[in-house]
Parts: structure tokens; C-alpha cells; sequence
């Protein structure tokens, strides 16, 4: 199977100003190399033969840098979005309506997030066999946010305990549920919070309904939307992995 990985760069890294006052987050260094860099040259190890990156802030200046690296010799193609800055979801369906990203299952991973001990690969073929509409990545790490899963590791809900939110499955994206006091994430039936680590596979069935969303909206939105119909899976990371955000300028440091 050809496998095809989406790198969602558009966004405007707004965690790491100043240094994104003047260049793209994607461009930013991370240990000497461009973030997007590393991802790529690690996307084609991993062999993804086909990489869709959406741009928009500075879009100019992560076009002419990949090709000027002649794309690291893989199939890169970008996705514009100069004219409106379309959010994680709008980002991918923007992507699936101007015929990008194929027919197959797509792998879409930050531009911001750096793993290790974990198979891009591997996770993406087990998603795959999966026959899942979308698998989300997810691990026990500390995050402001949490994804909450059933006891069969299926998606059902999302909480945002600082701002005492709840959102369950097929609530829509502008009425979450408020929760009356401070939020235990434990007070849904059976669920058990986990951190999204930003990089999930989504299915051809689950693109399709996309097609109806508006051009803006968040992914997490989108797969709490379609949870009561269609298997969204919360995959737990492998004992050991390592999940880093680095869209941050204390991690950089």
C-alpha cells in the first residue's frame, strides 16, 4: 500500500513568538535542524512515499526551503491555505477536496511533535488493518487536555478539567458540556483520560464525512462529531515511548 503522511504546519506557532514573528514554526530549529526537517527525513525512513504539508504563515519560505533540499528526494506536494488559516480538521479536509491525499489511509502528524520509541509505520499499518474510521495516538503523559476512552479504548468524550469542560461524543463543537464543579475526568462511565499526542490515522470513510464540515473547524471536533457512528480508536503508546511537544519556547531550550 502507498502509504501517505500529512504534516500539518499552517498554524501560526504563536507558542513560540518571537522567534515566529519572522519565520515559519516549521522552519524553527530544534536541536540545529528545522522541525520539519527531522519529521520529513524521519516520514521517509519509515517509508511514507507521500508527504501533503499544509502551509499558510510564512508559506513562501517552507515551499522554497523543502525545495530547495530537492524534497529529500521524496514526494512532497503542499497544501495552500494562504487564503484562510483552516484549523487542524479544516486543514486535512481542505487537503482531501483538492485530491491530495489518495485514497488510502492518511497518517497526519504536527509539525511540533517529536517521538521516540514509537513506529510511525508500524502504528499506521496496525490502524489500517484496524478497519477504523480514524486511530488517535494517545499516552498517560500530563497534558491541559485530555481525550476519554471506554474500557474498549474507543473514543467518548473530551475534558479540559482548568476550564471545568466535558464534551461527549456527538455533542456538537460550539455546546460542550459544562460540568458543575471541577471536572474528574472519571465521572463519565468507564472512561480513562489520555493525552492526544497530535498524530492520528484517518480512513478514507471518515474523510468522506468531512467533506460536509465547514472549511475551519478542530479535528478533535470533528471525531467527537462522528464517535457515535464510527470507530475512532485511542491507541495507547508503546510502554517506554517518548511524546514532546515542542511548539513551545521552554521546549526548545
Amino acid at each position: 500500500m502507498t502509504a501517505t503522511a500529512m504534516i500539518l504546519a499552517a498554524g501560526l506557532g504563536t507558542r513560540l513568538r518571537p522567534l515566529t514573528d519572522s519565520m515559519p514554526k516549521a522552519l524553527v530549529p530544534y536541536r540545529g535542524v528545522p522541525m520539519i526537517e527531522s519529521l520529513i527525513l524521519r516520514l521517509k525512513t519509515e517509508g511514507f512515499s507521500r508527504i501533503v504539508i499544509n502551509v499558510h504563515h510564512f508559506a513562501d519560505m517552507i515551499e522554497d526551503y523543502i525545495r530547495s533540499k530537492d524534497c529529500y528526494g521524496a514526494d512532497i506536494v503542499f497544501s495552500d491555505e494562504r487564503d484562510i488559516l483552516r484549523d487542524t480538521g479544516g486543514g486535512i479536509r481542505h487537503a482531501w477536496c483538492s485530491g491530495l491525499l489518495g485514497d488510502s489511509p492518511v497518517l497526519v502528524h504536527n509539525v511540533d511533535i517529536i517521538t521516540s520509541g514509537i513506529g510511525l509505520r508500524n502504528f499506521y499499518d496496525s490502524a489500517v488493518s484496524s478497519g477504523a474510521a480514524a486511530s488517535l495516538l494517545v499516552s498517560g503523559r500530563m497534558s491541559s487536555r485530555y481525550l476519554l476512552a471506554g474500557g474498549d479504548g474507543l473514543l467518548r468524550g473530551w475534558t479540559y478539567p482548568a476550564k471545568g469542560l466535558v464534551k461527549g461524543i456527538g455533542h456538537a463543537a460550539d455546546v460542550p458540556v459544562e460540568c458543575p464543579s471541577a471536572v474528574d475526568p472519571h465521572s463519565m462511565p468507564a472512561s480513562v483520560p489520555c493525552a492526544f499526542s497530535g498524530i492520528h490515522v484517518i480512513a478514507p470513510e471518515a474523510l468522506n464525512i468531512m467533506k460536509d464540515w465547514p472549511d475551519r473547524f478542530s479535528v478533535i471536533d470533528f471525531y467527537l462529531g462522528i464517535a457515535a457512528a464510527h470507530t475512532v480508536r485511542c491507541v495507547s503508546a508503546p510502554d517506554g515511548a517518548v511524546i514532546t511537544d515542542i511548539g513551545r519556547l521552554s521546549r526548545l531550550s
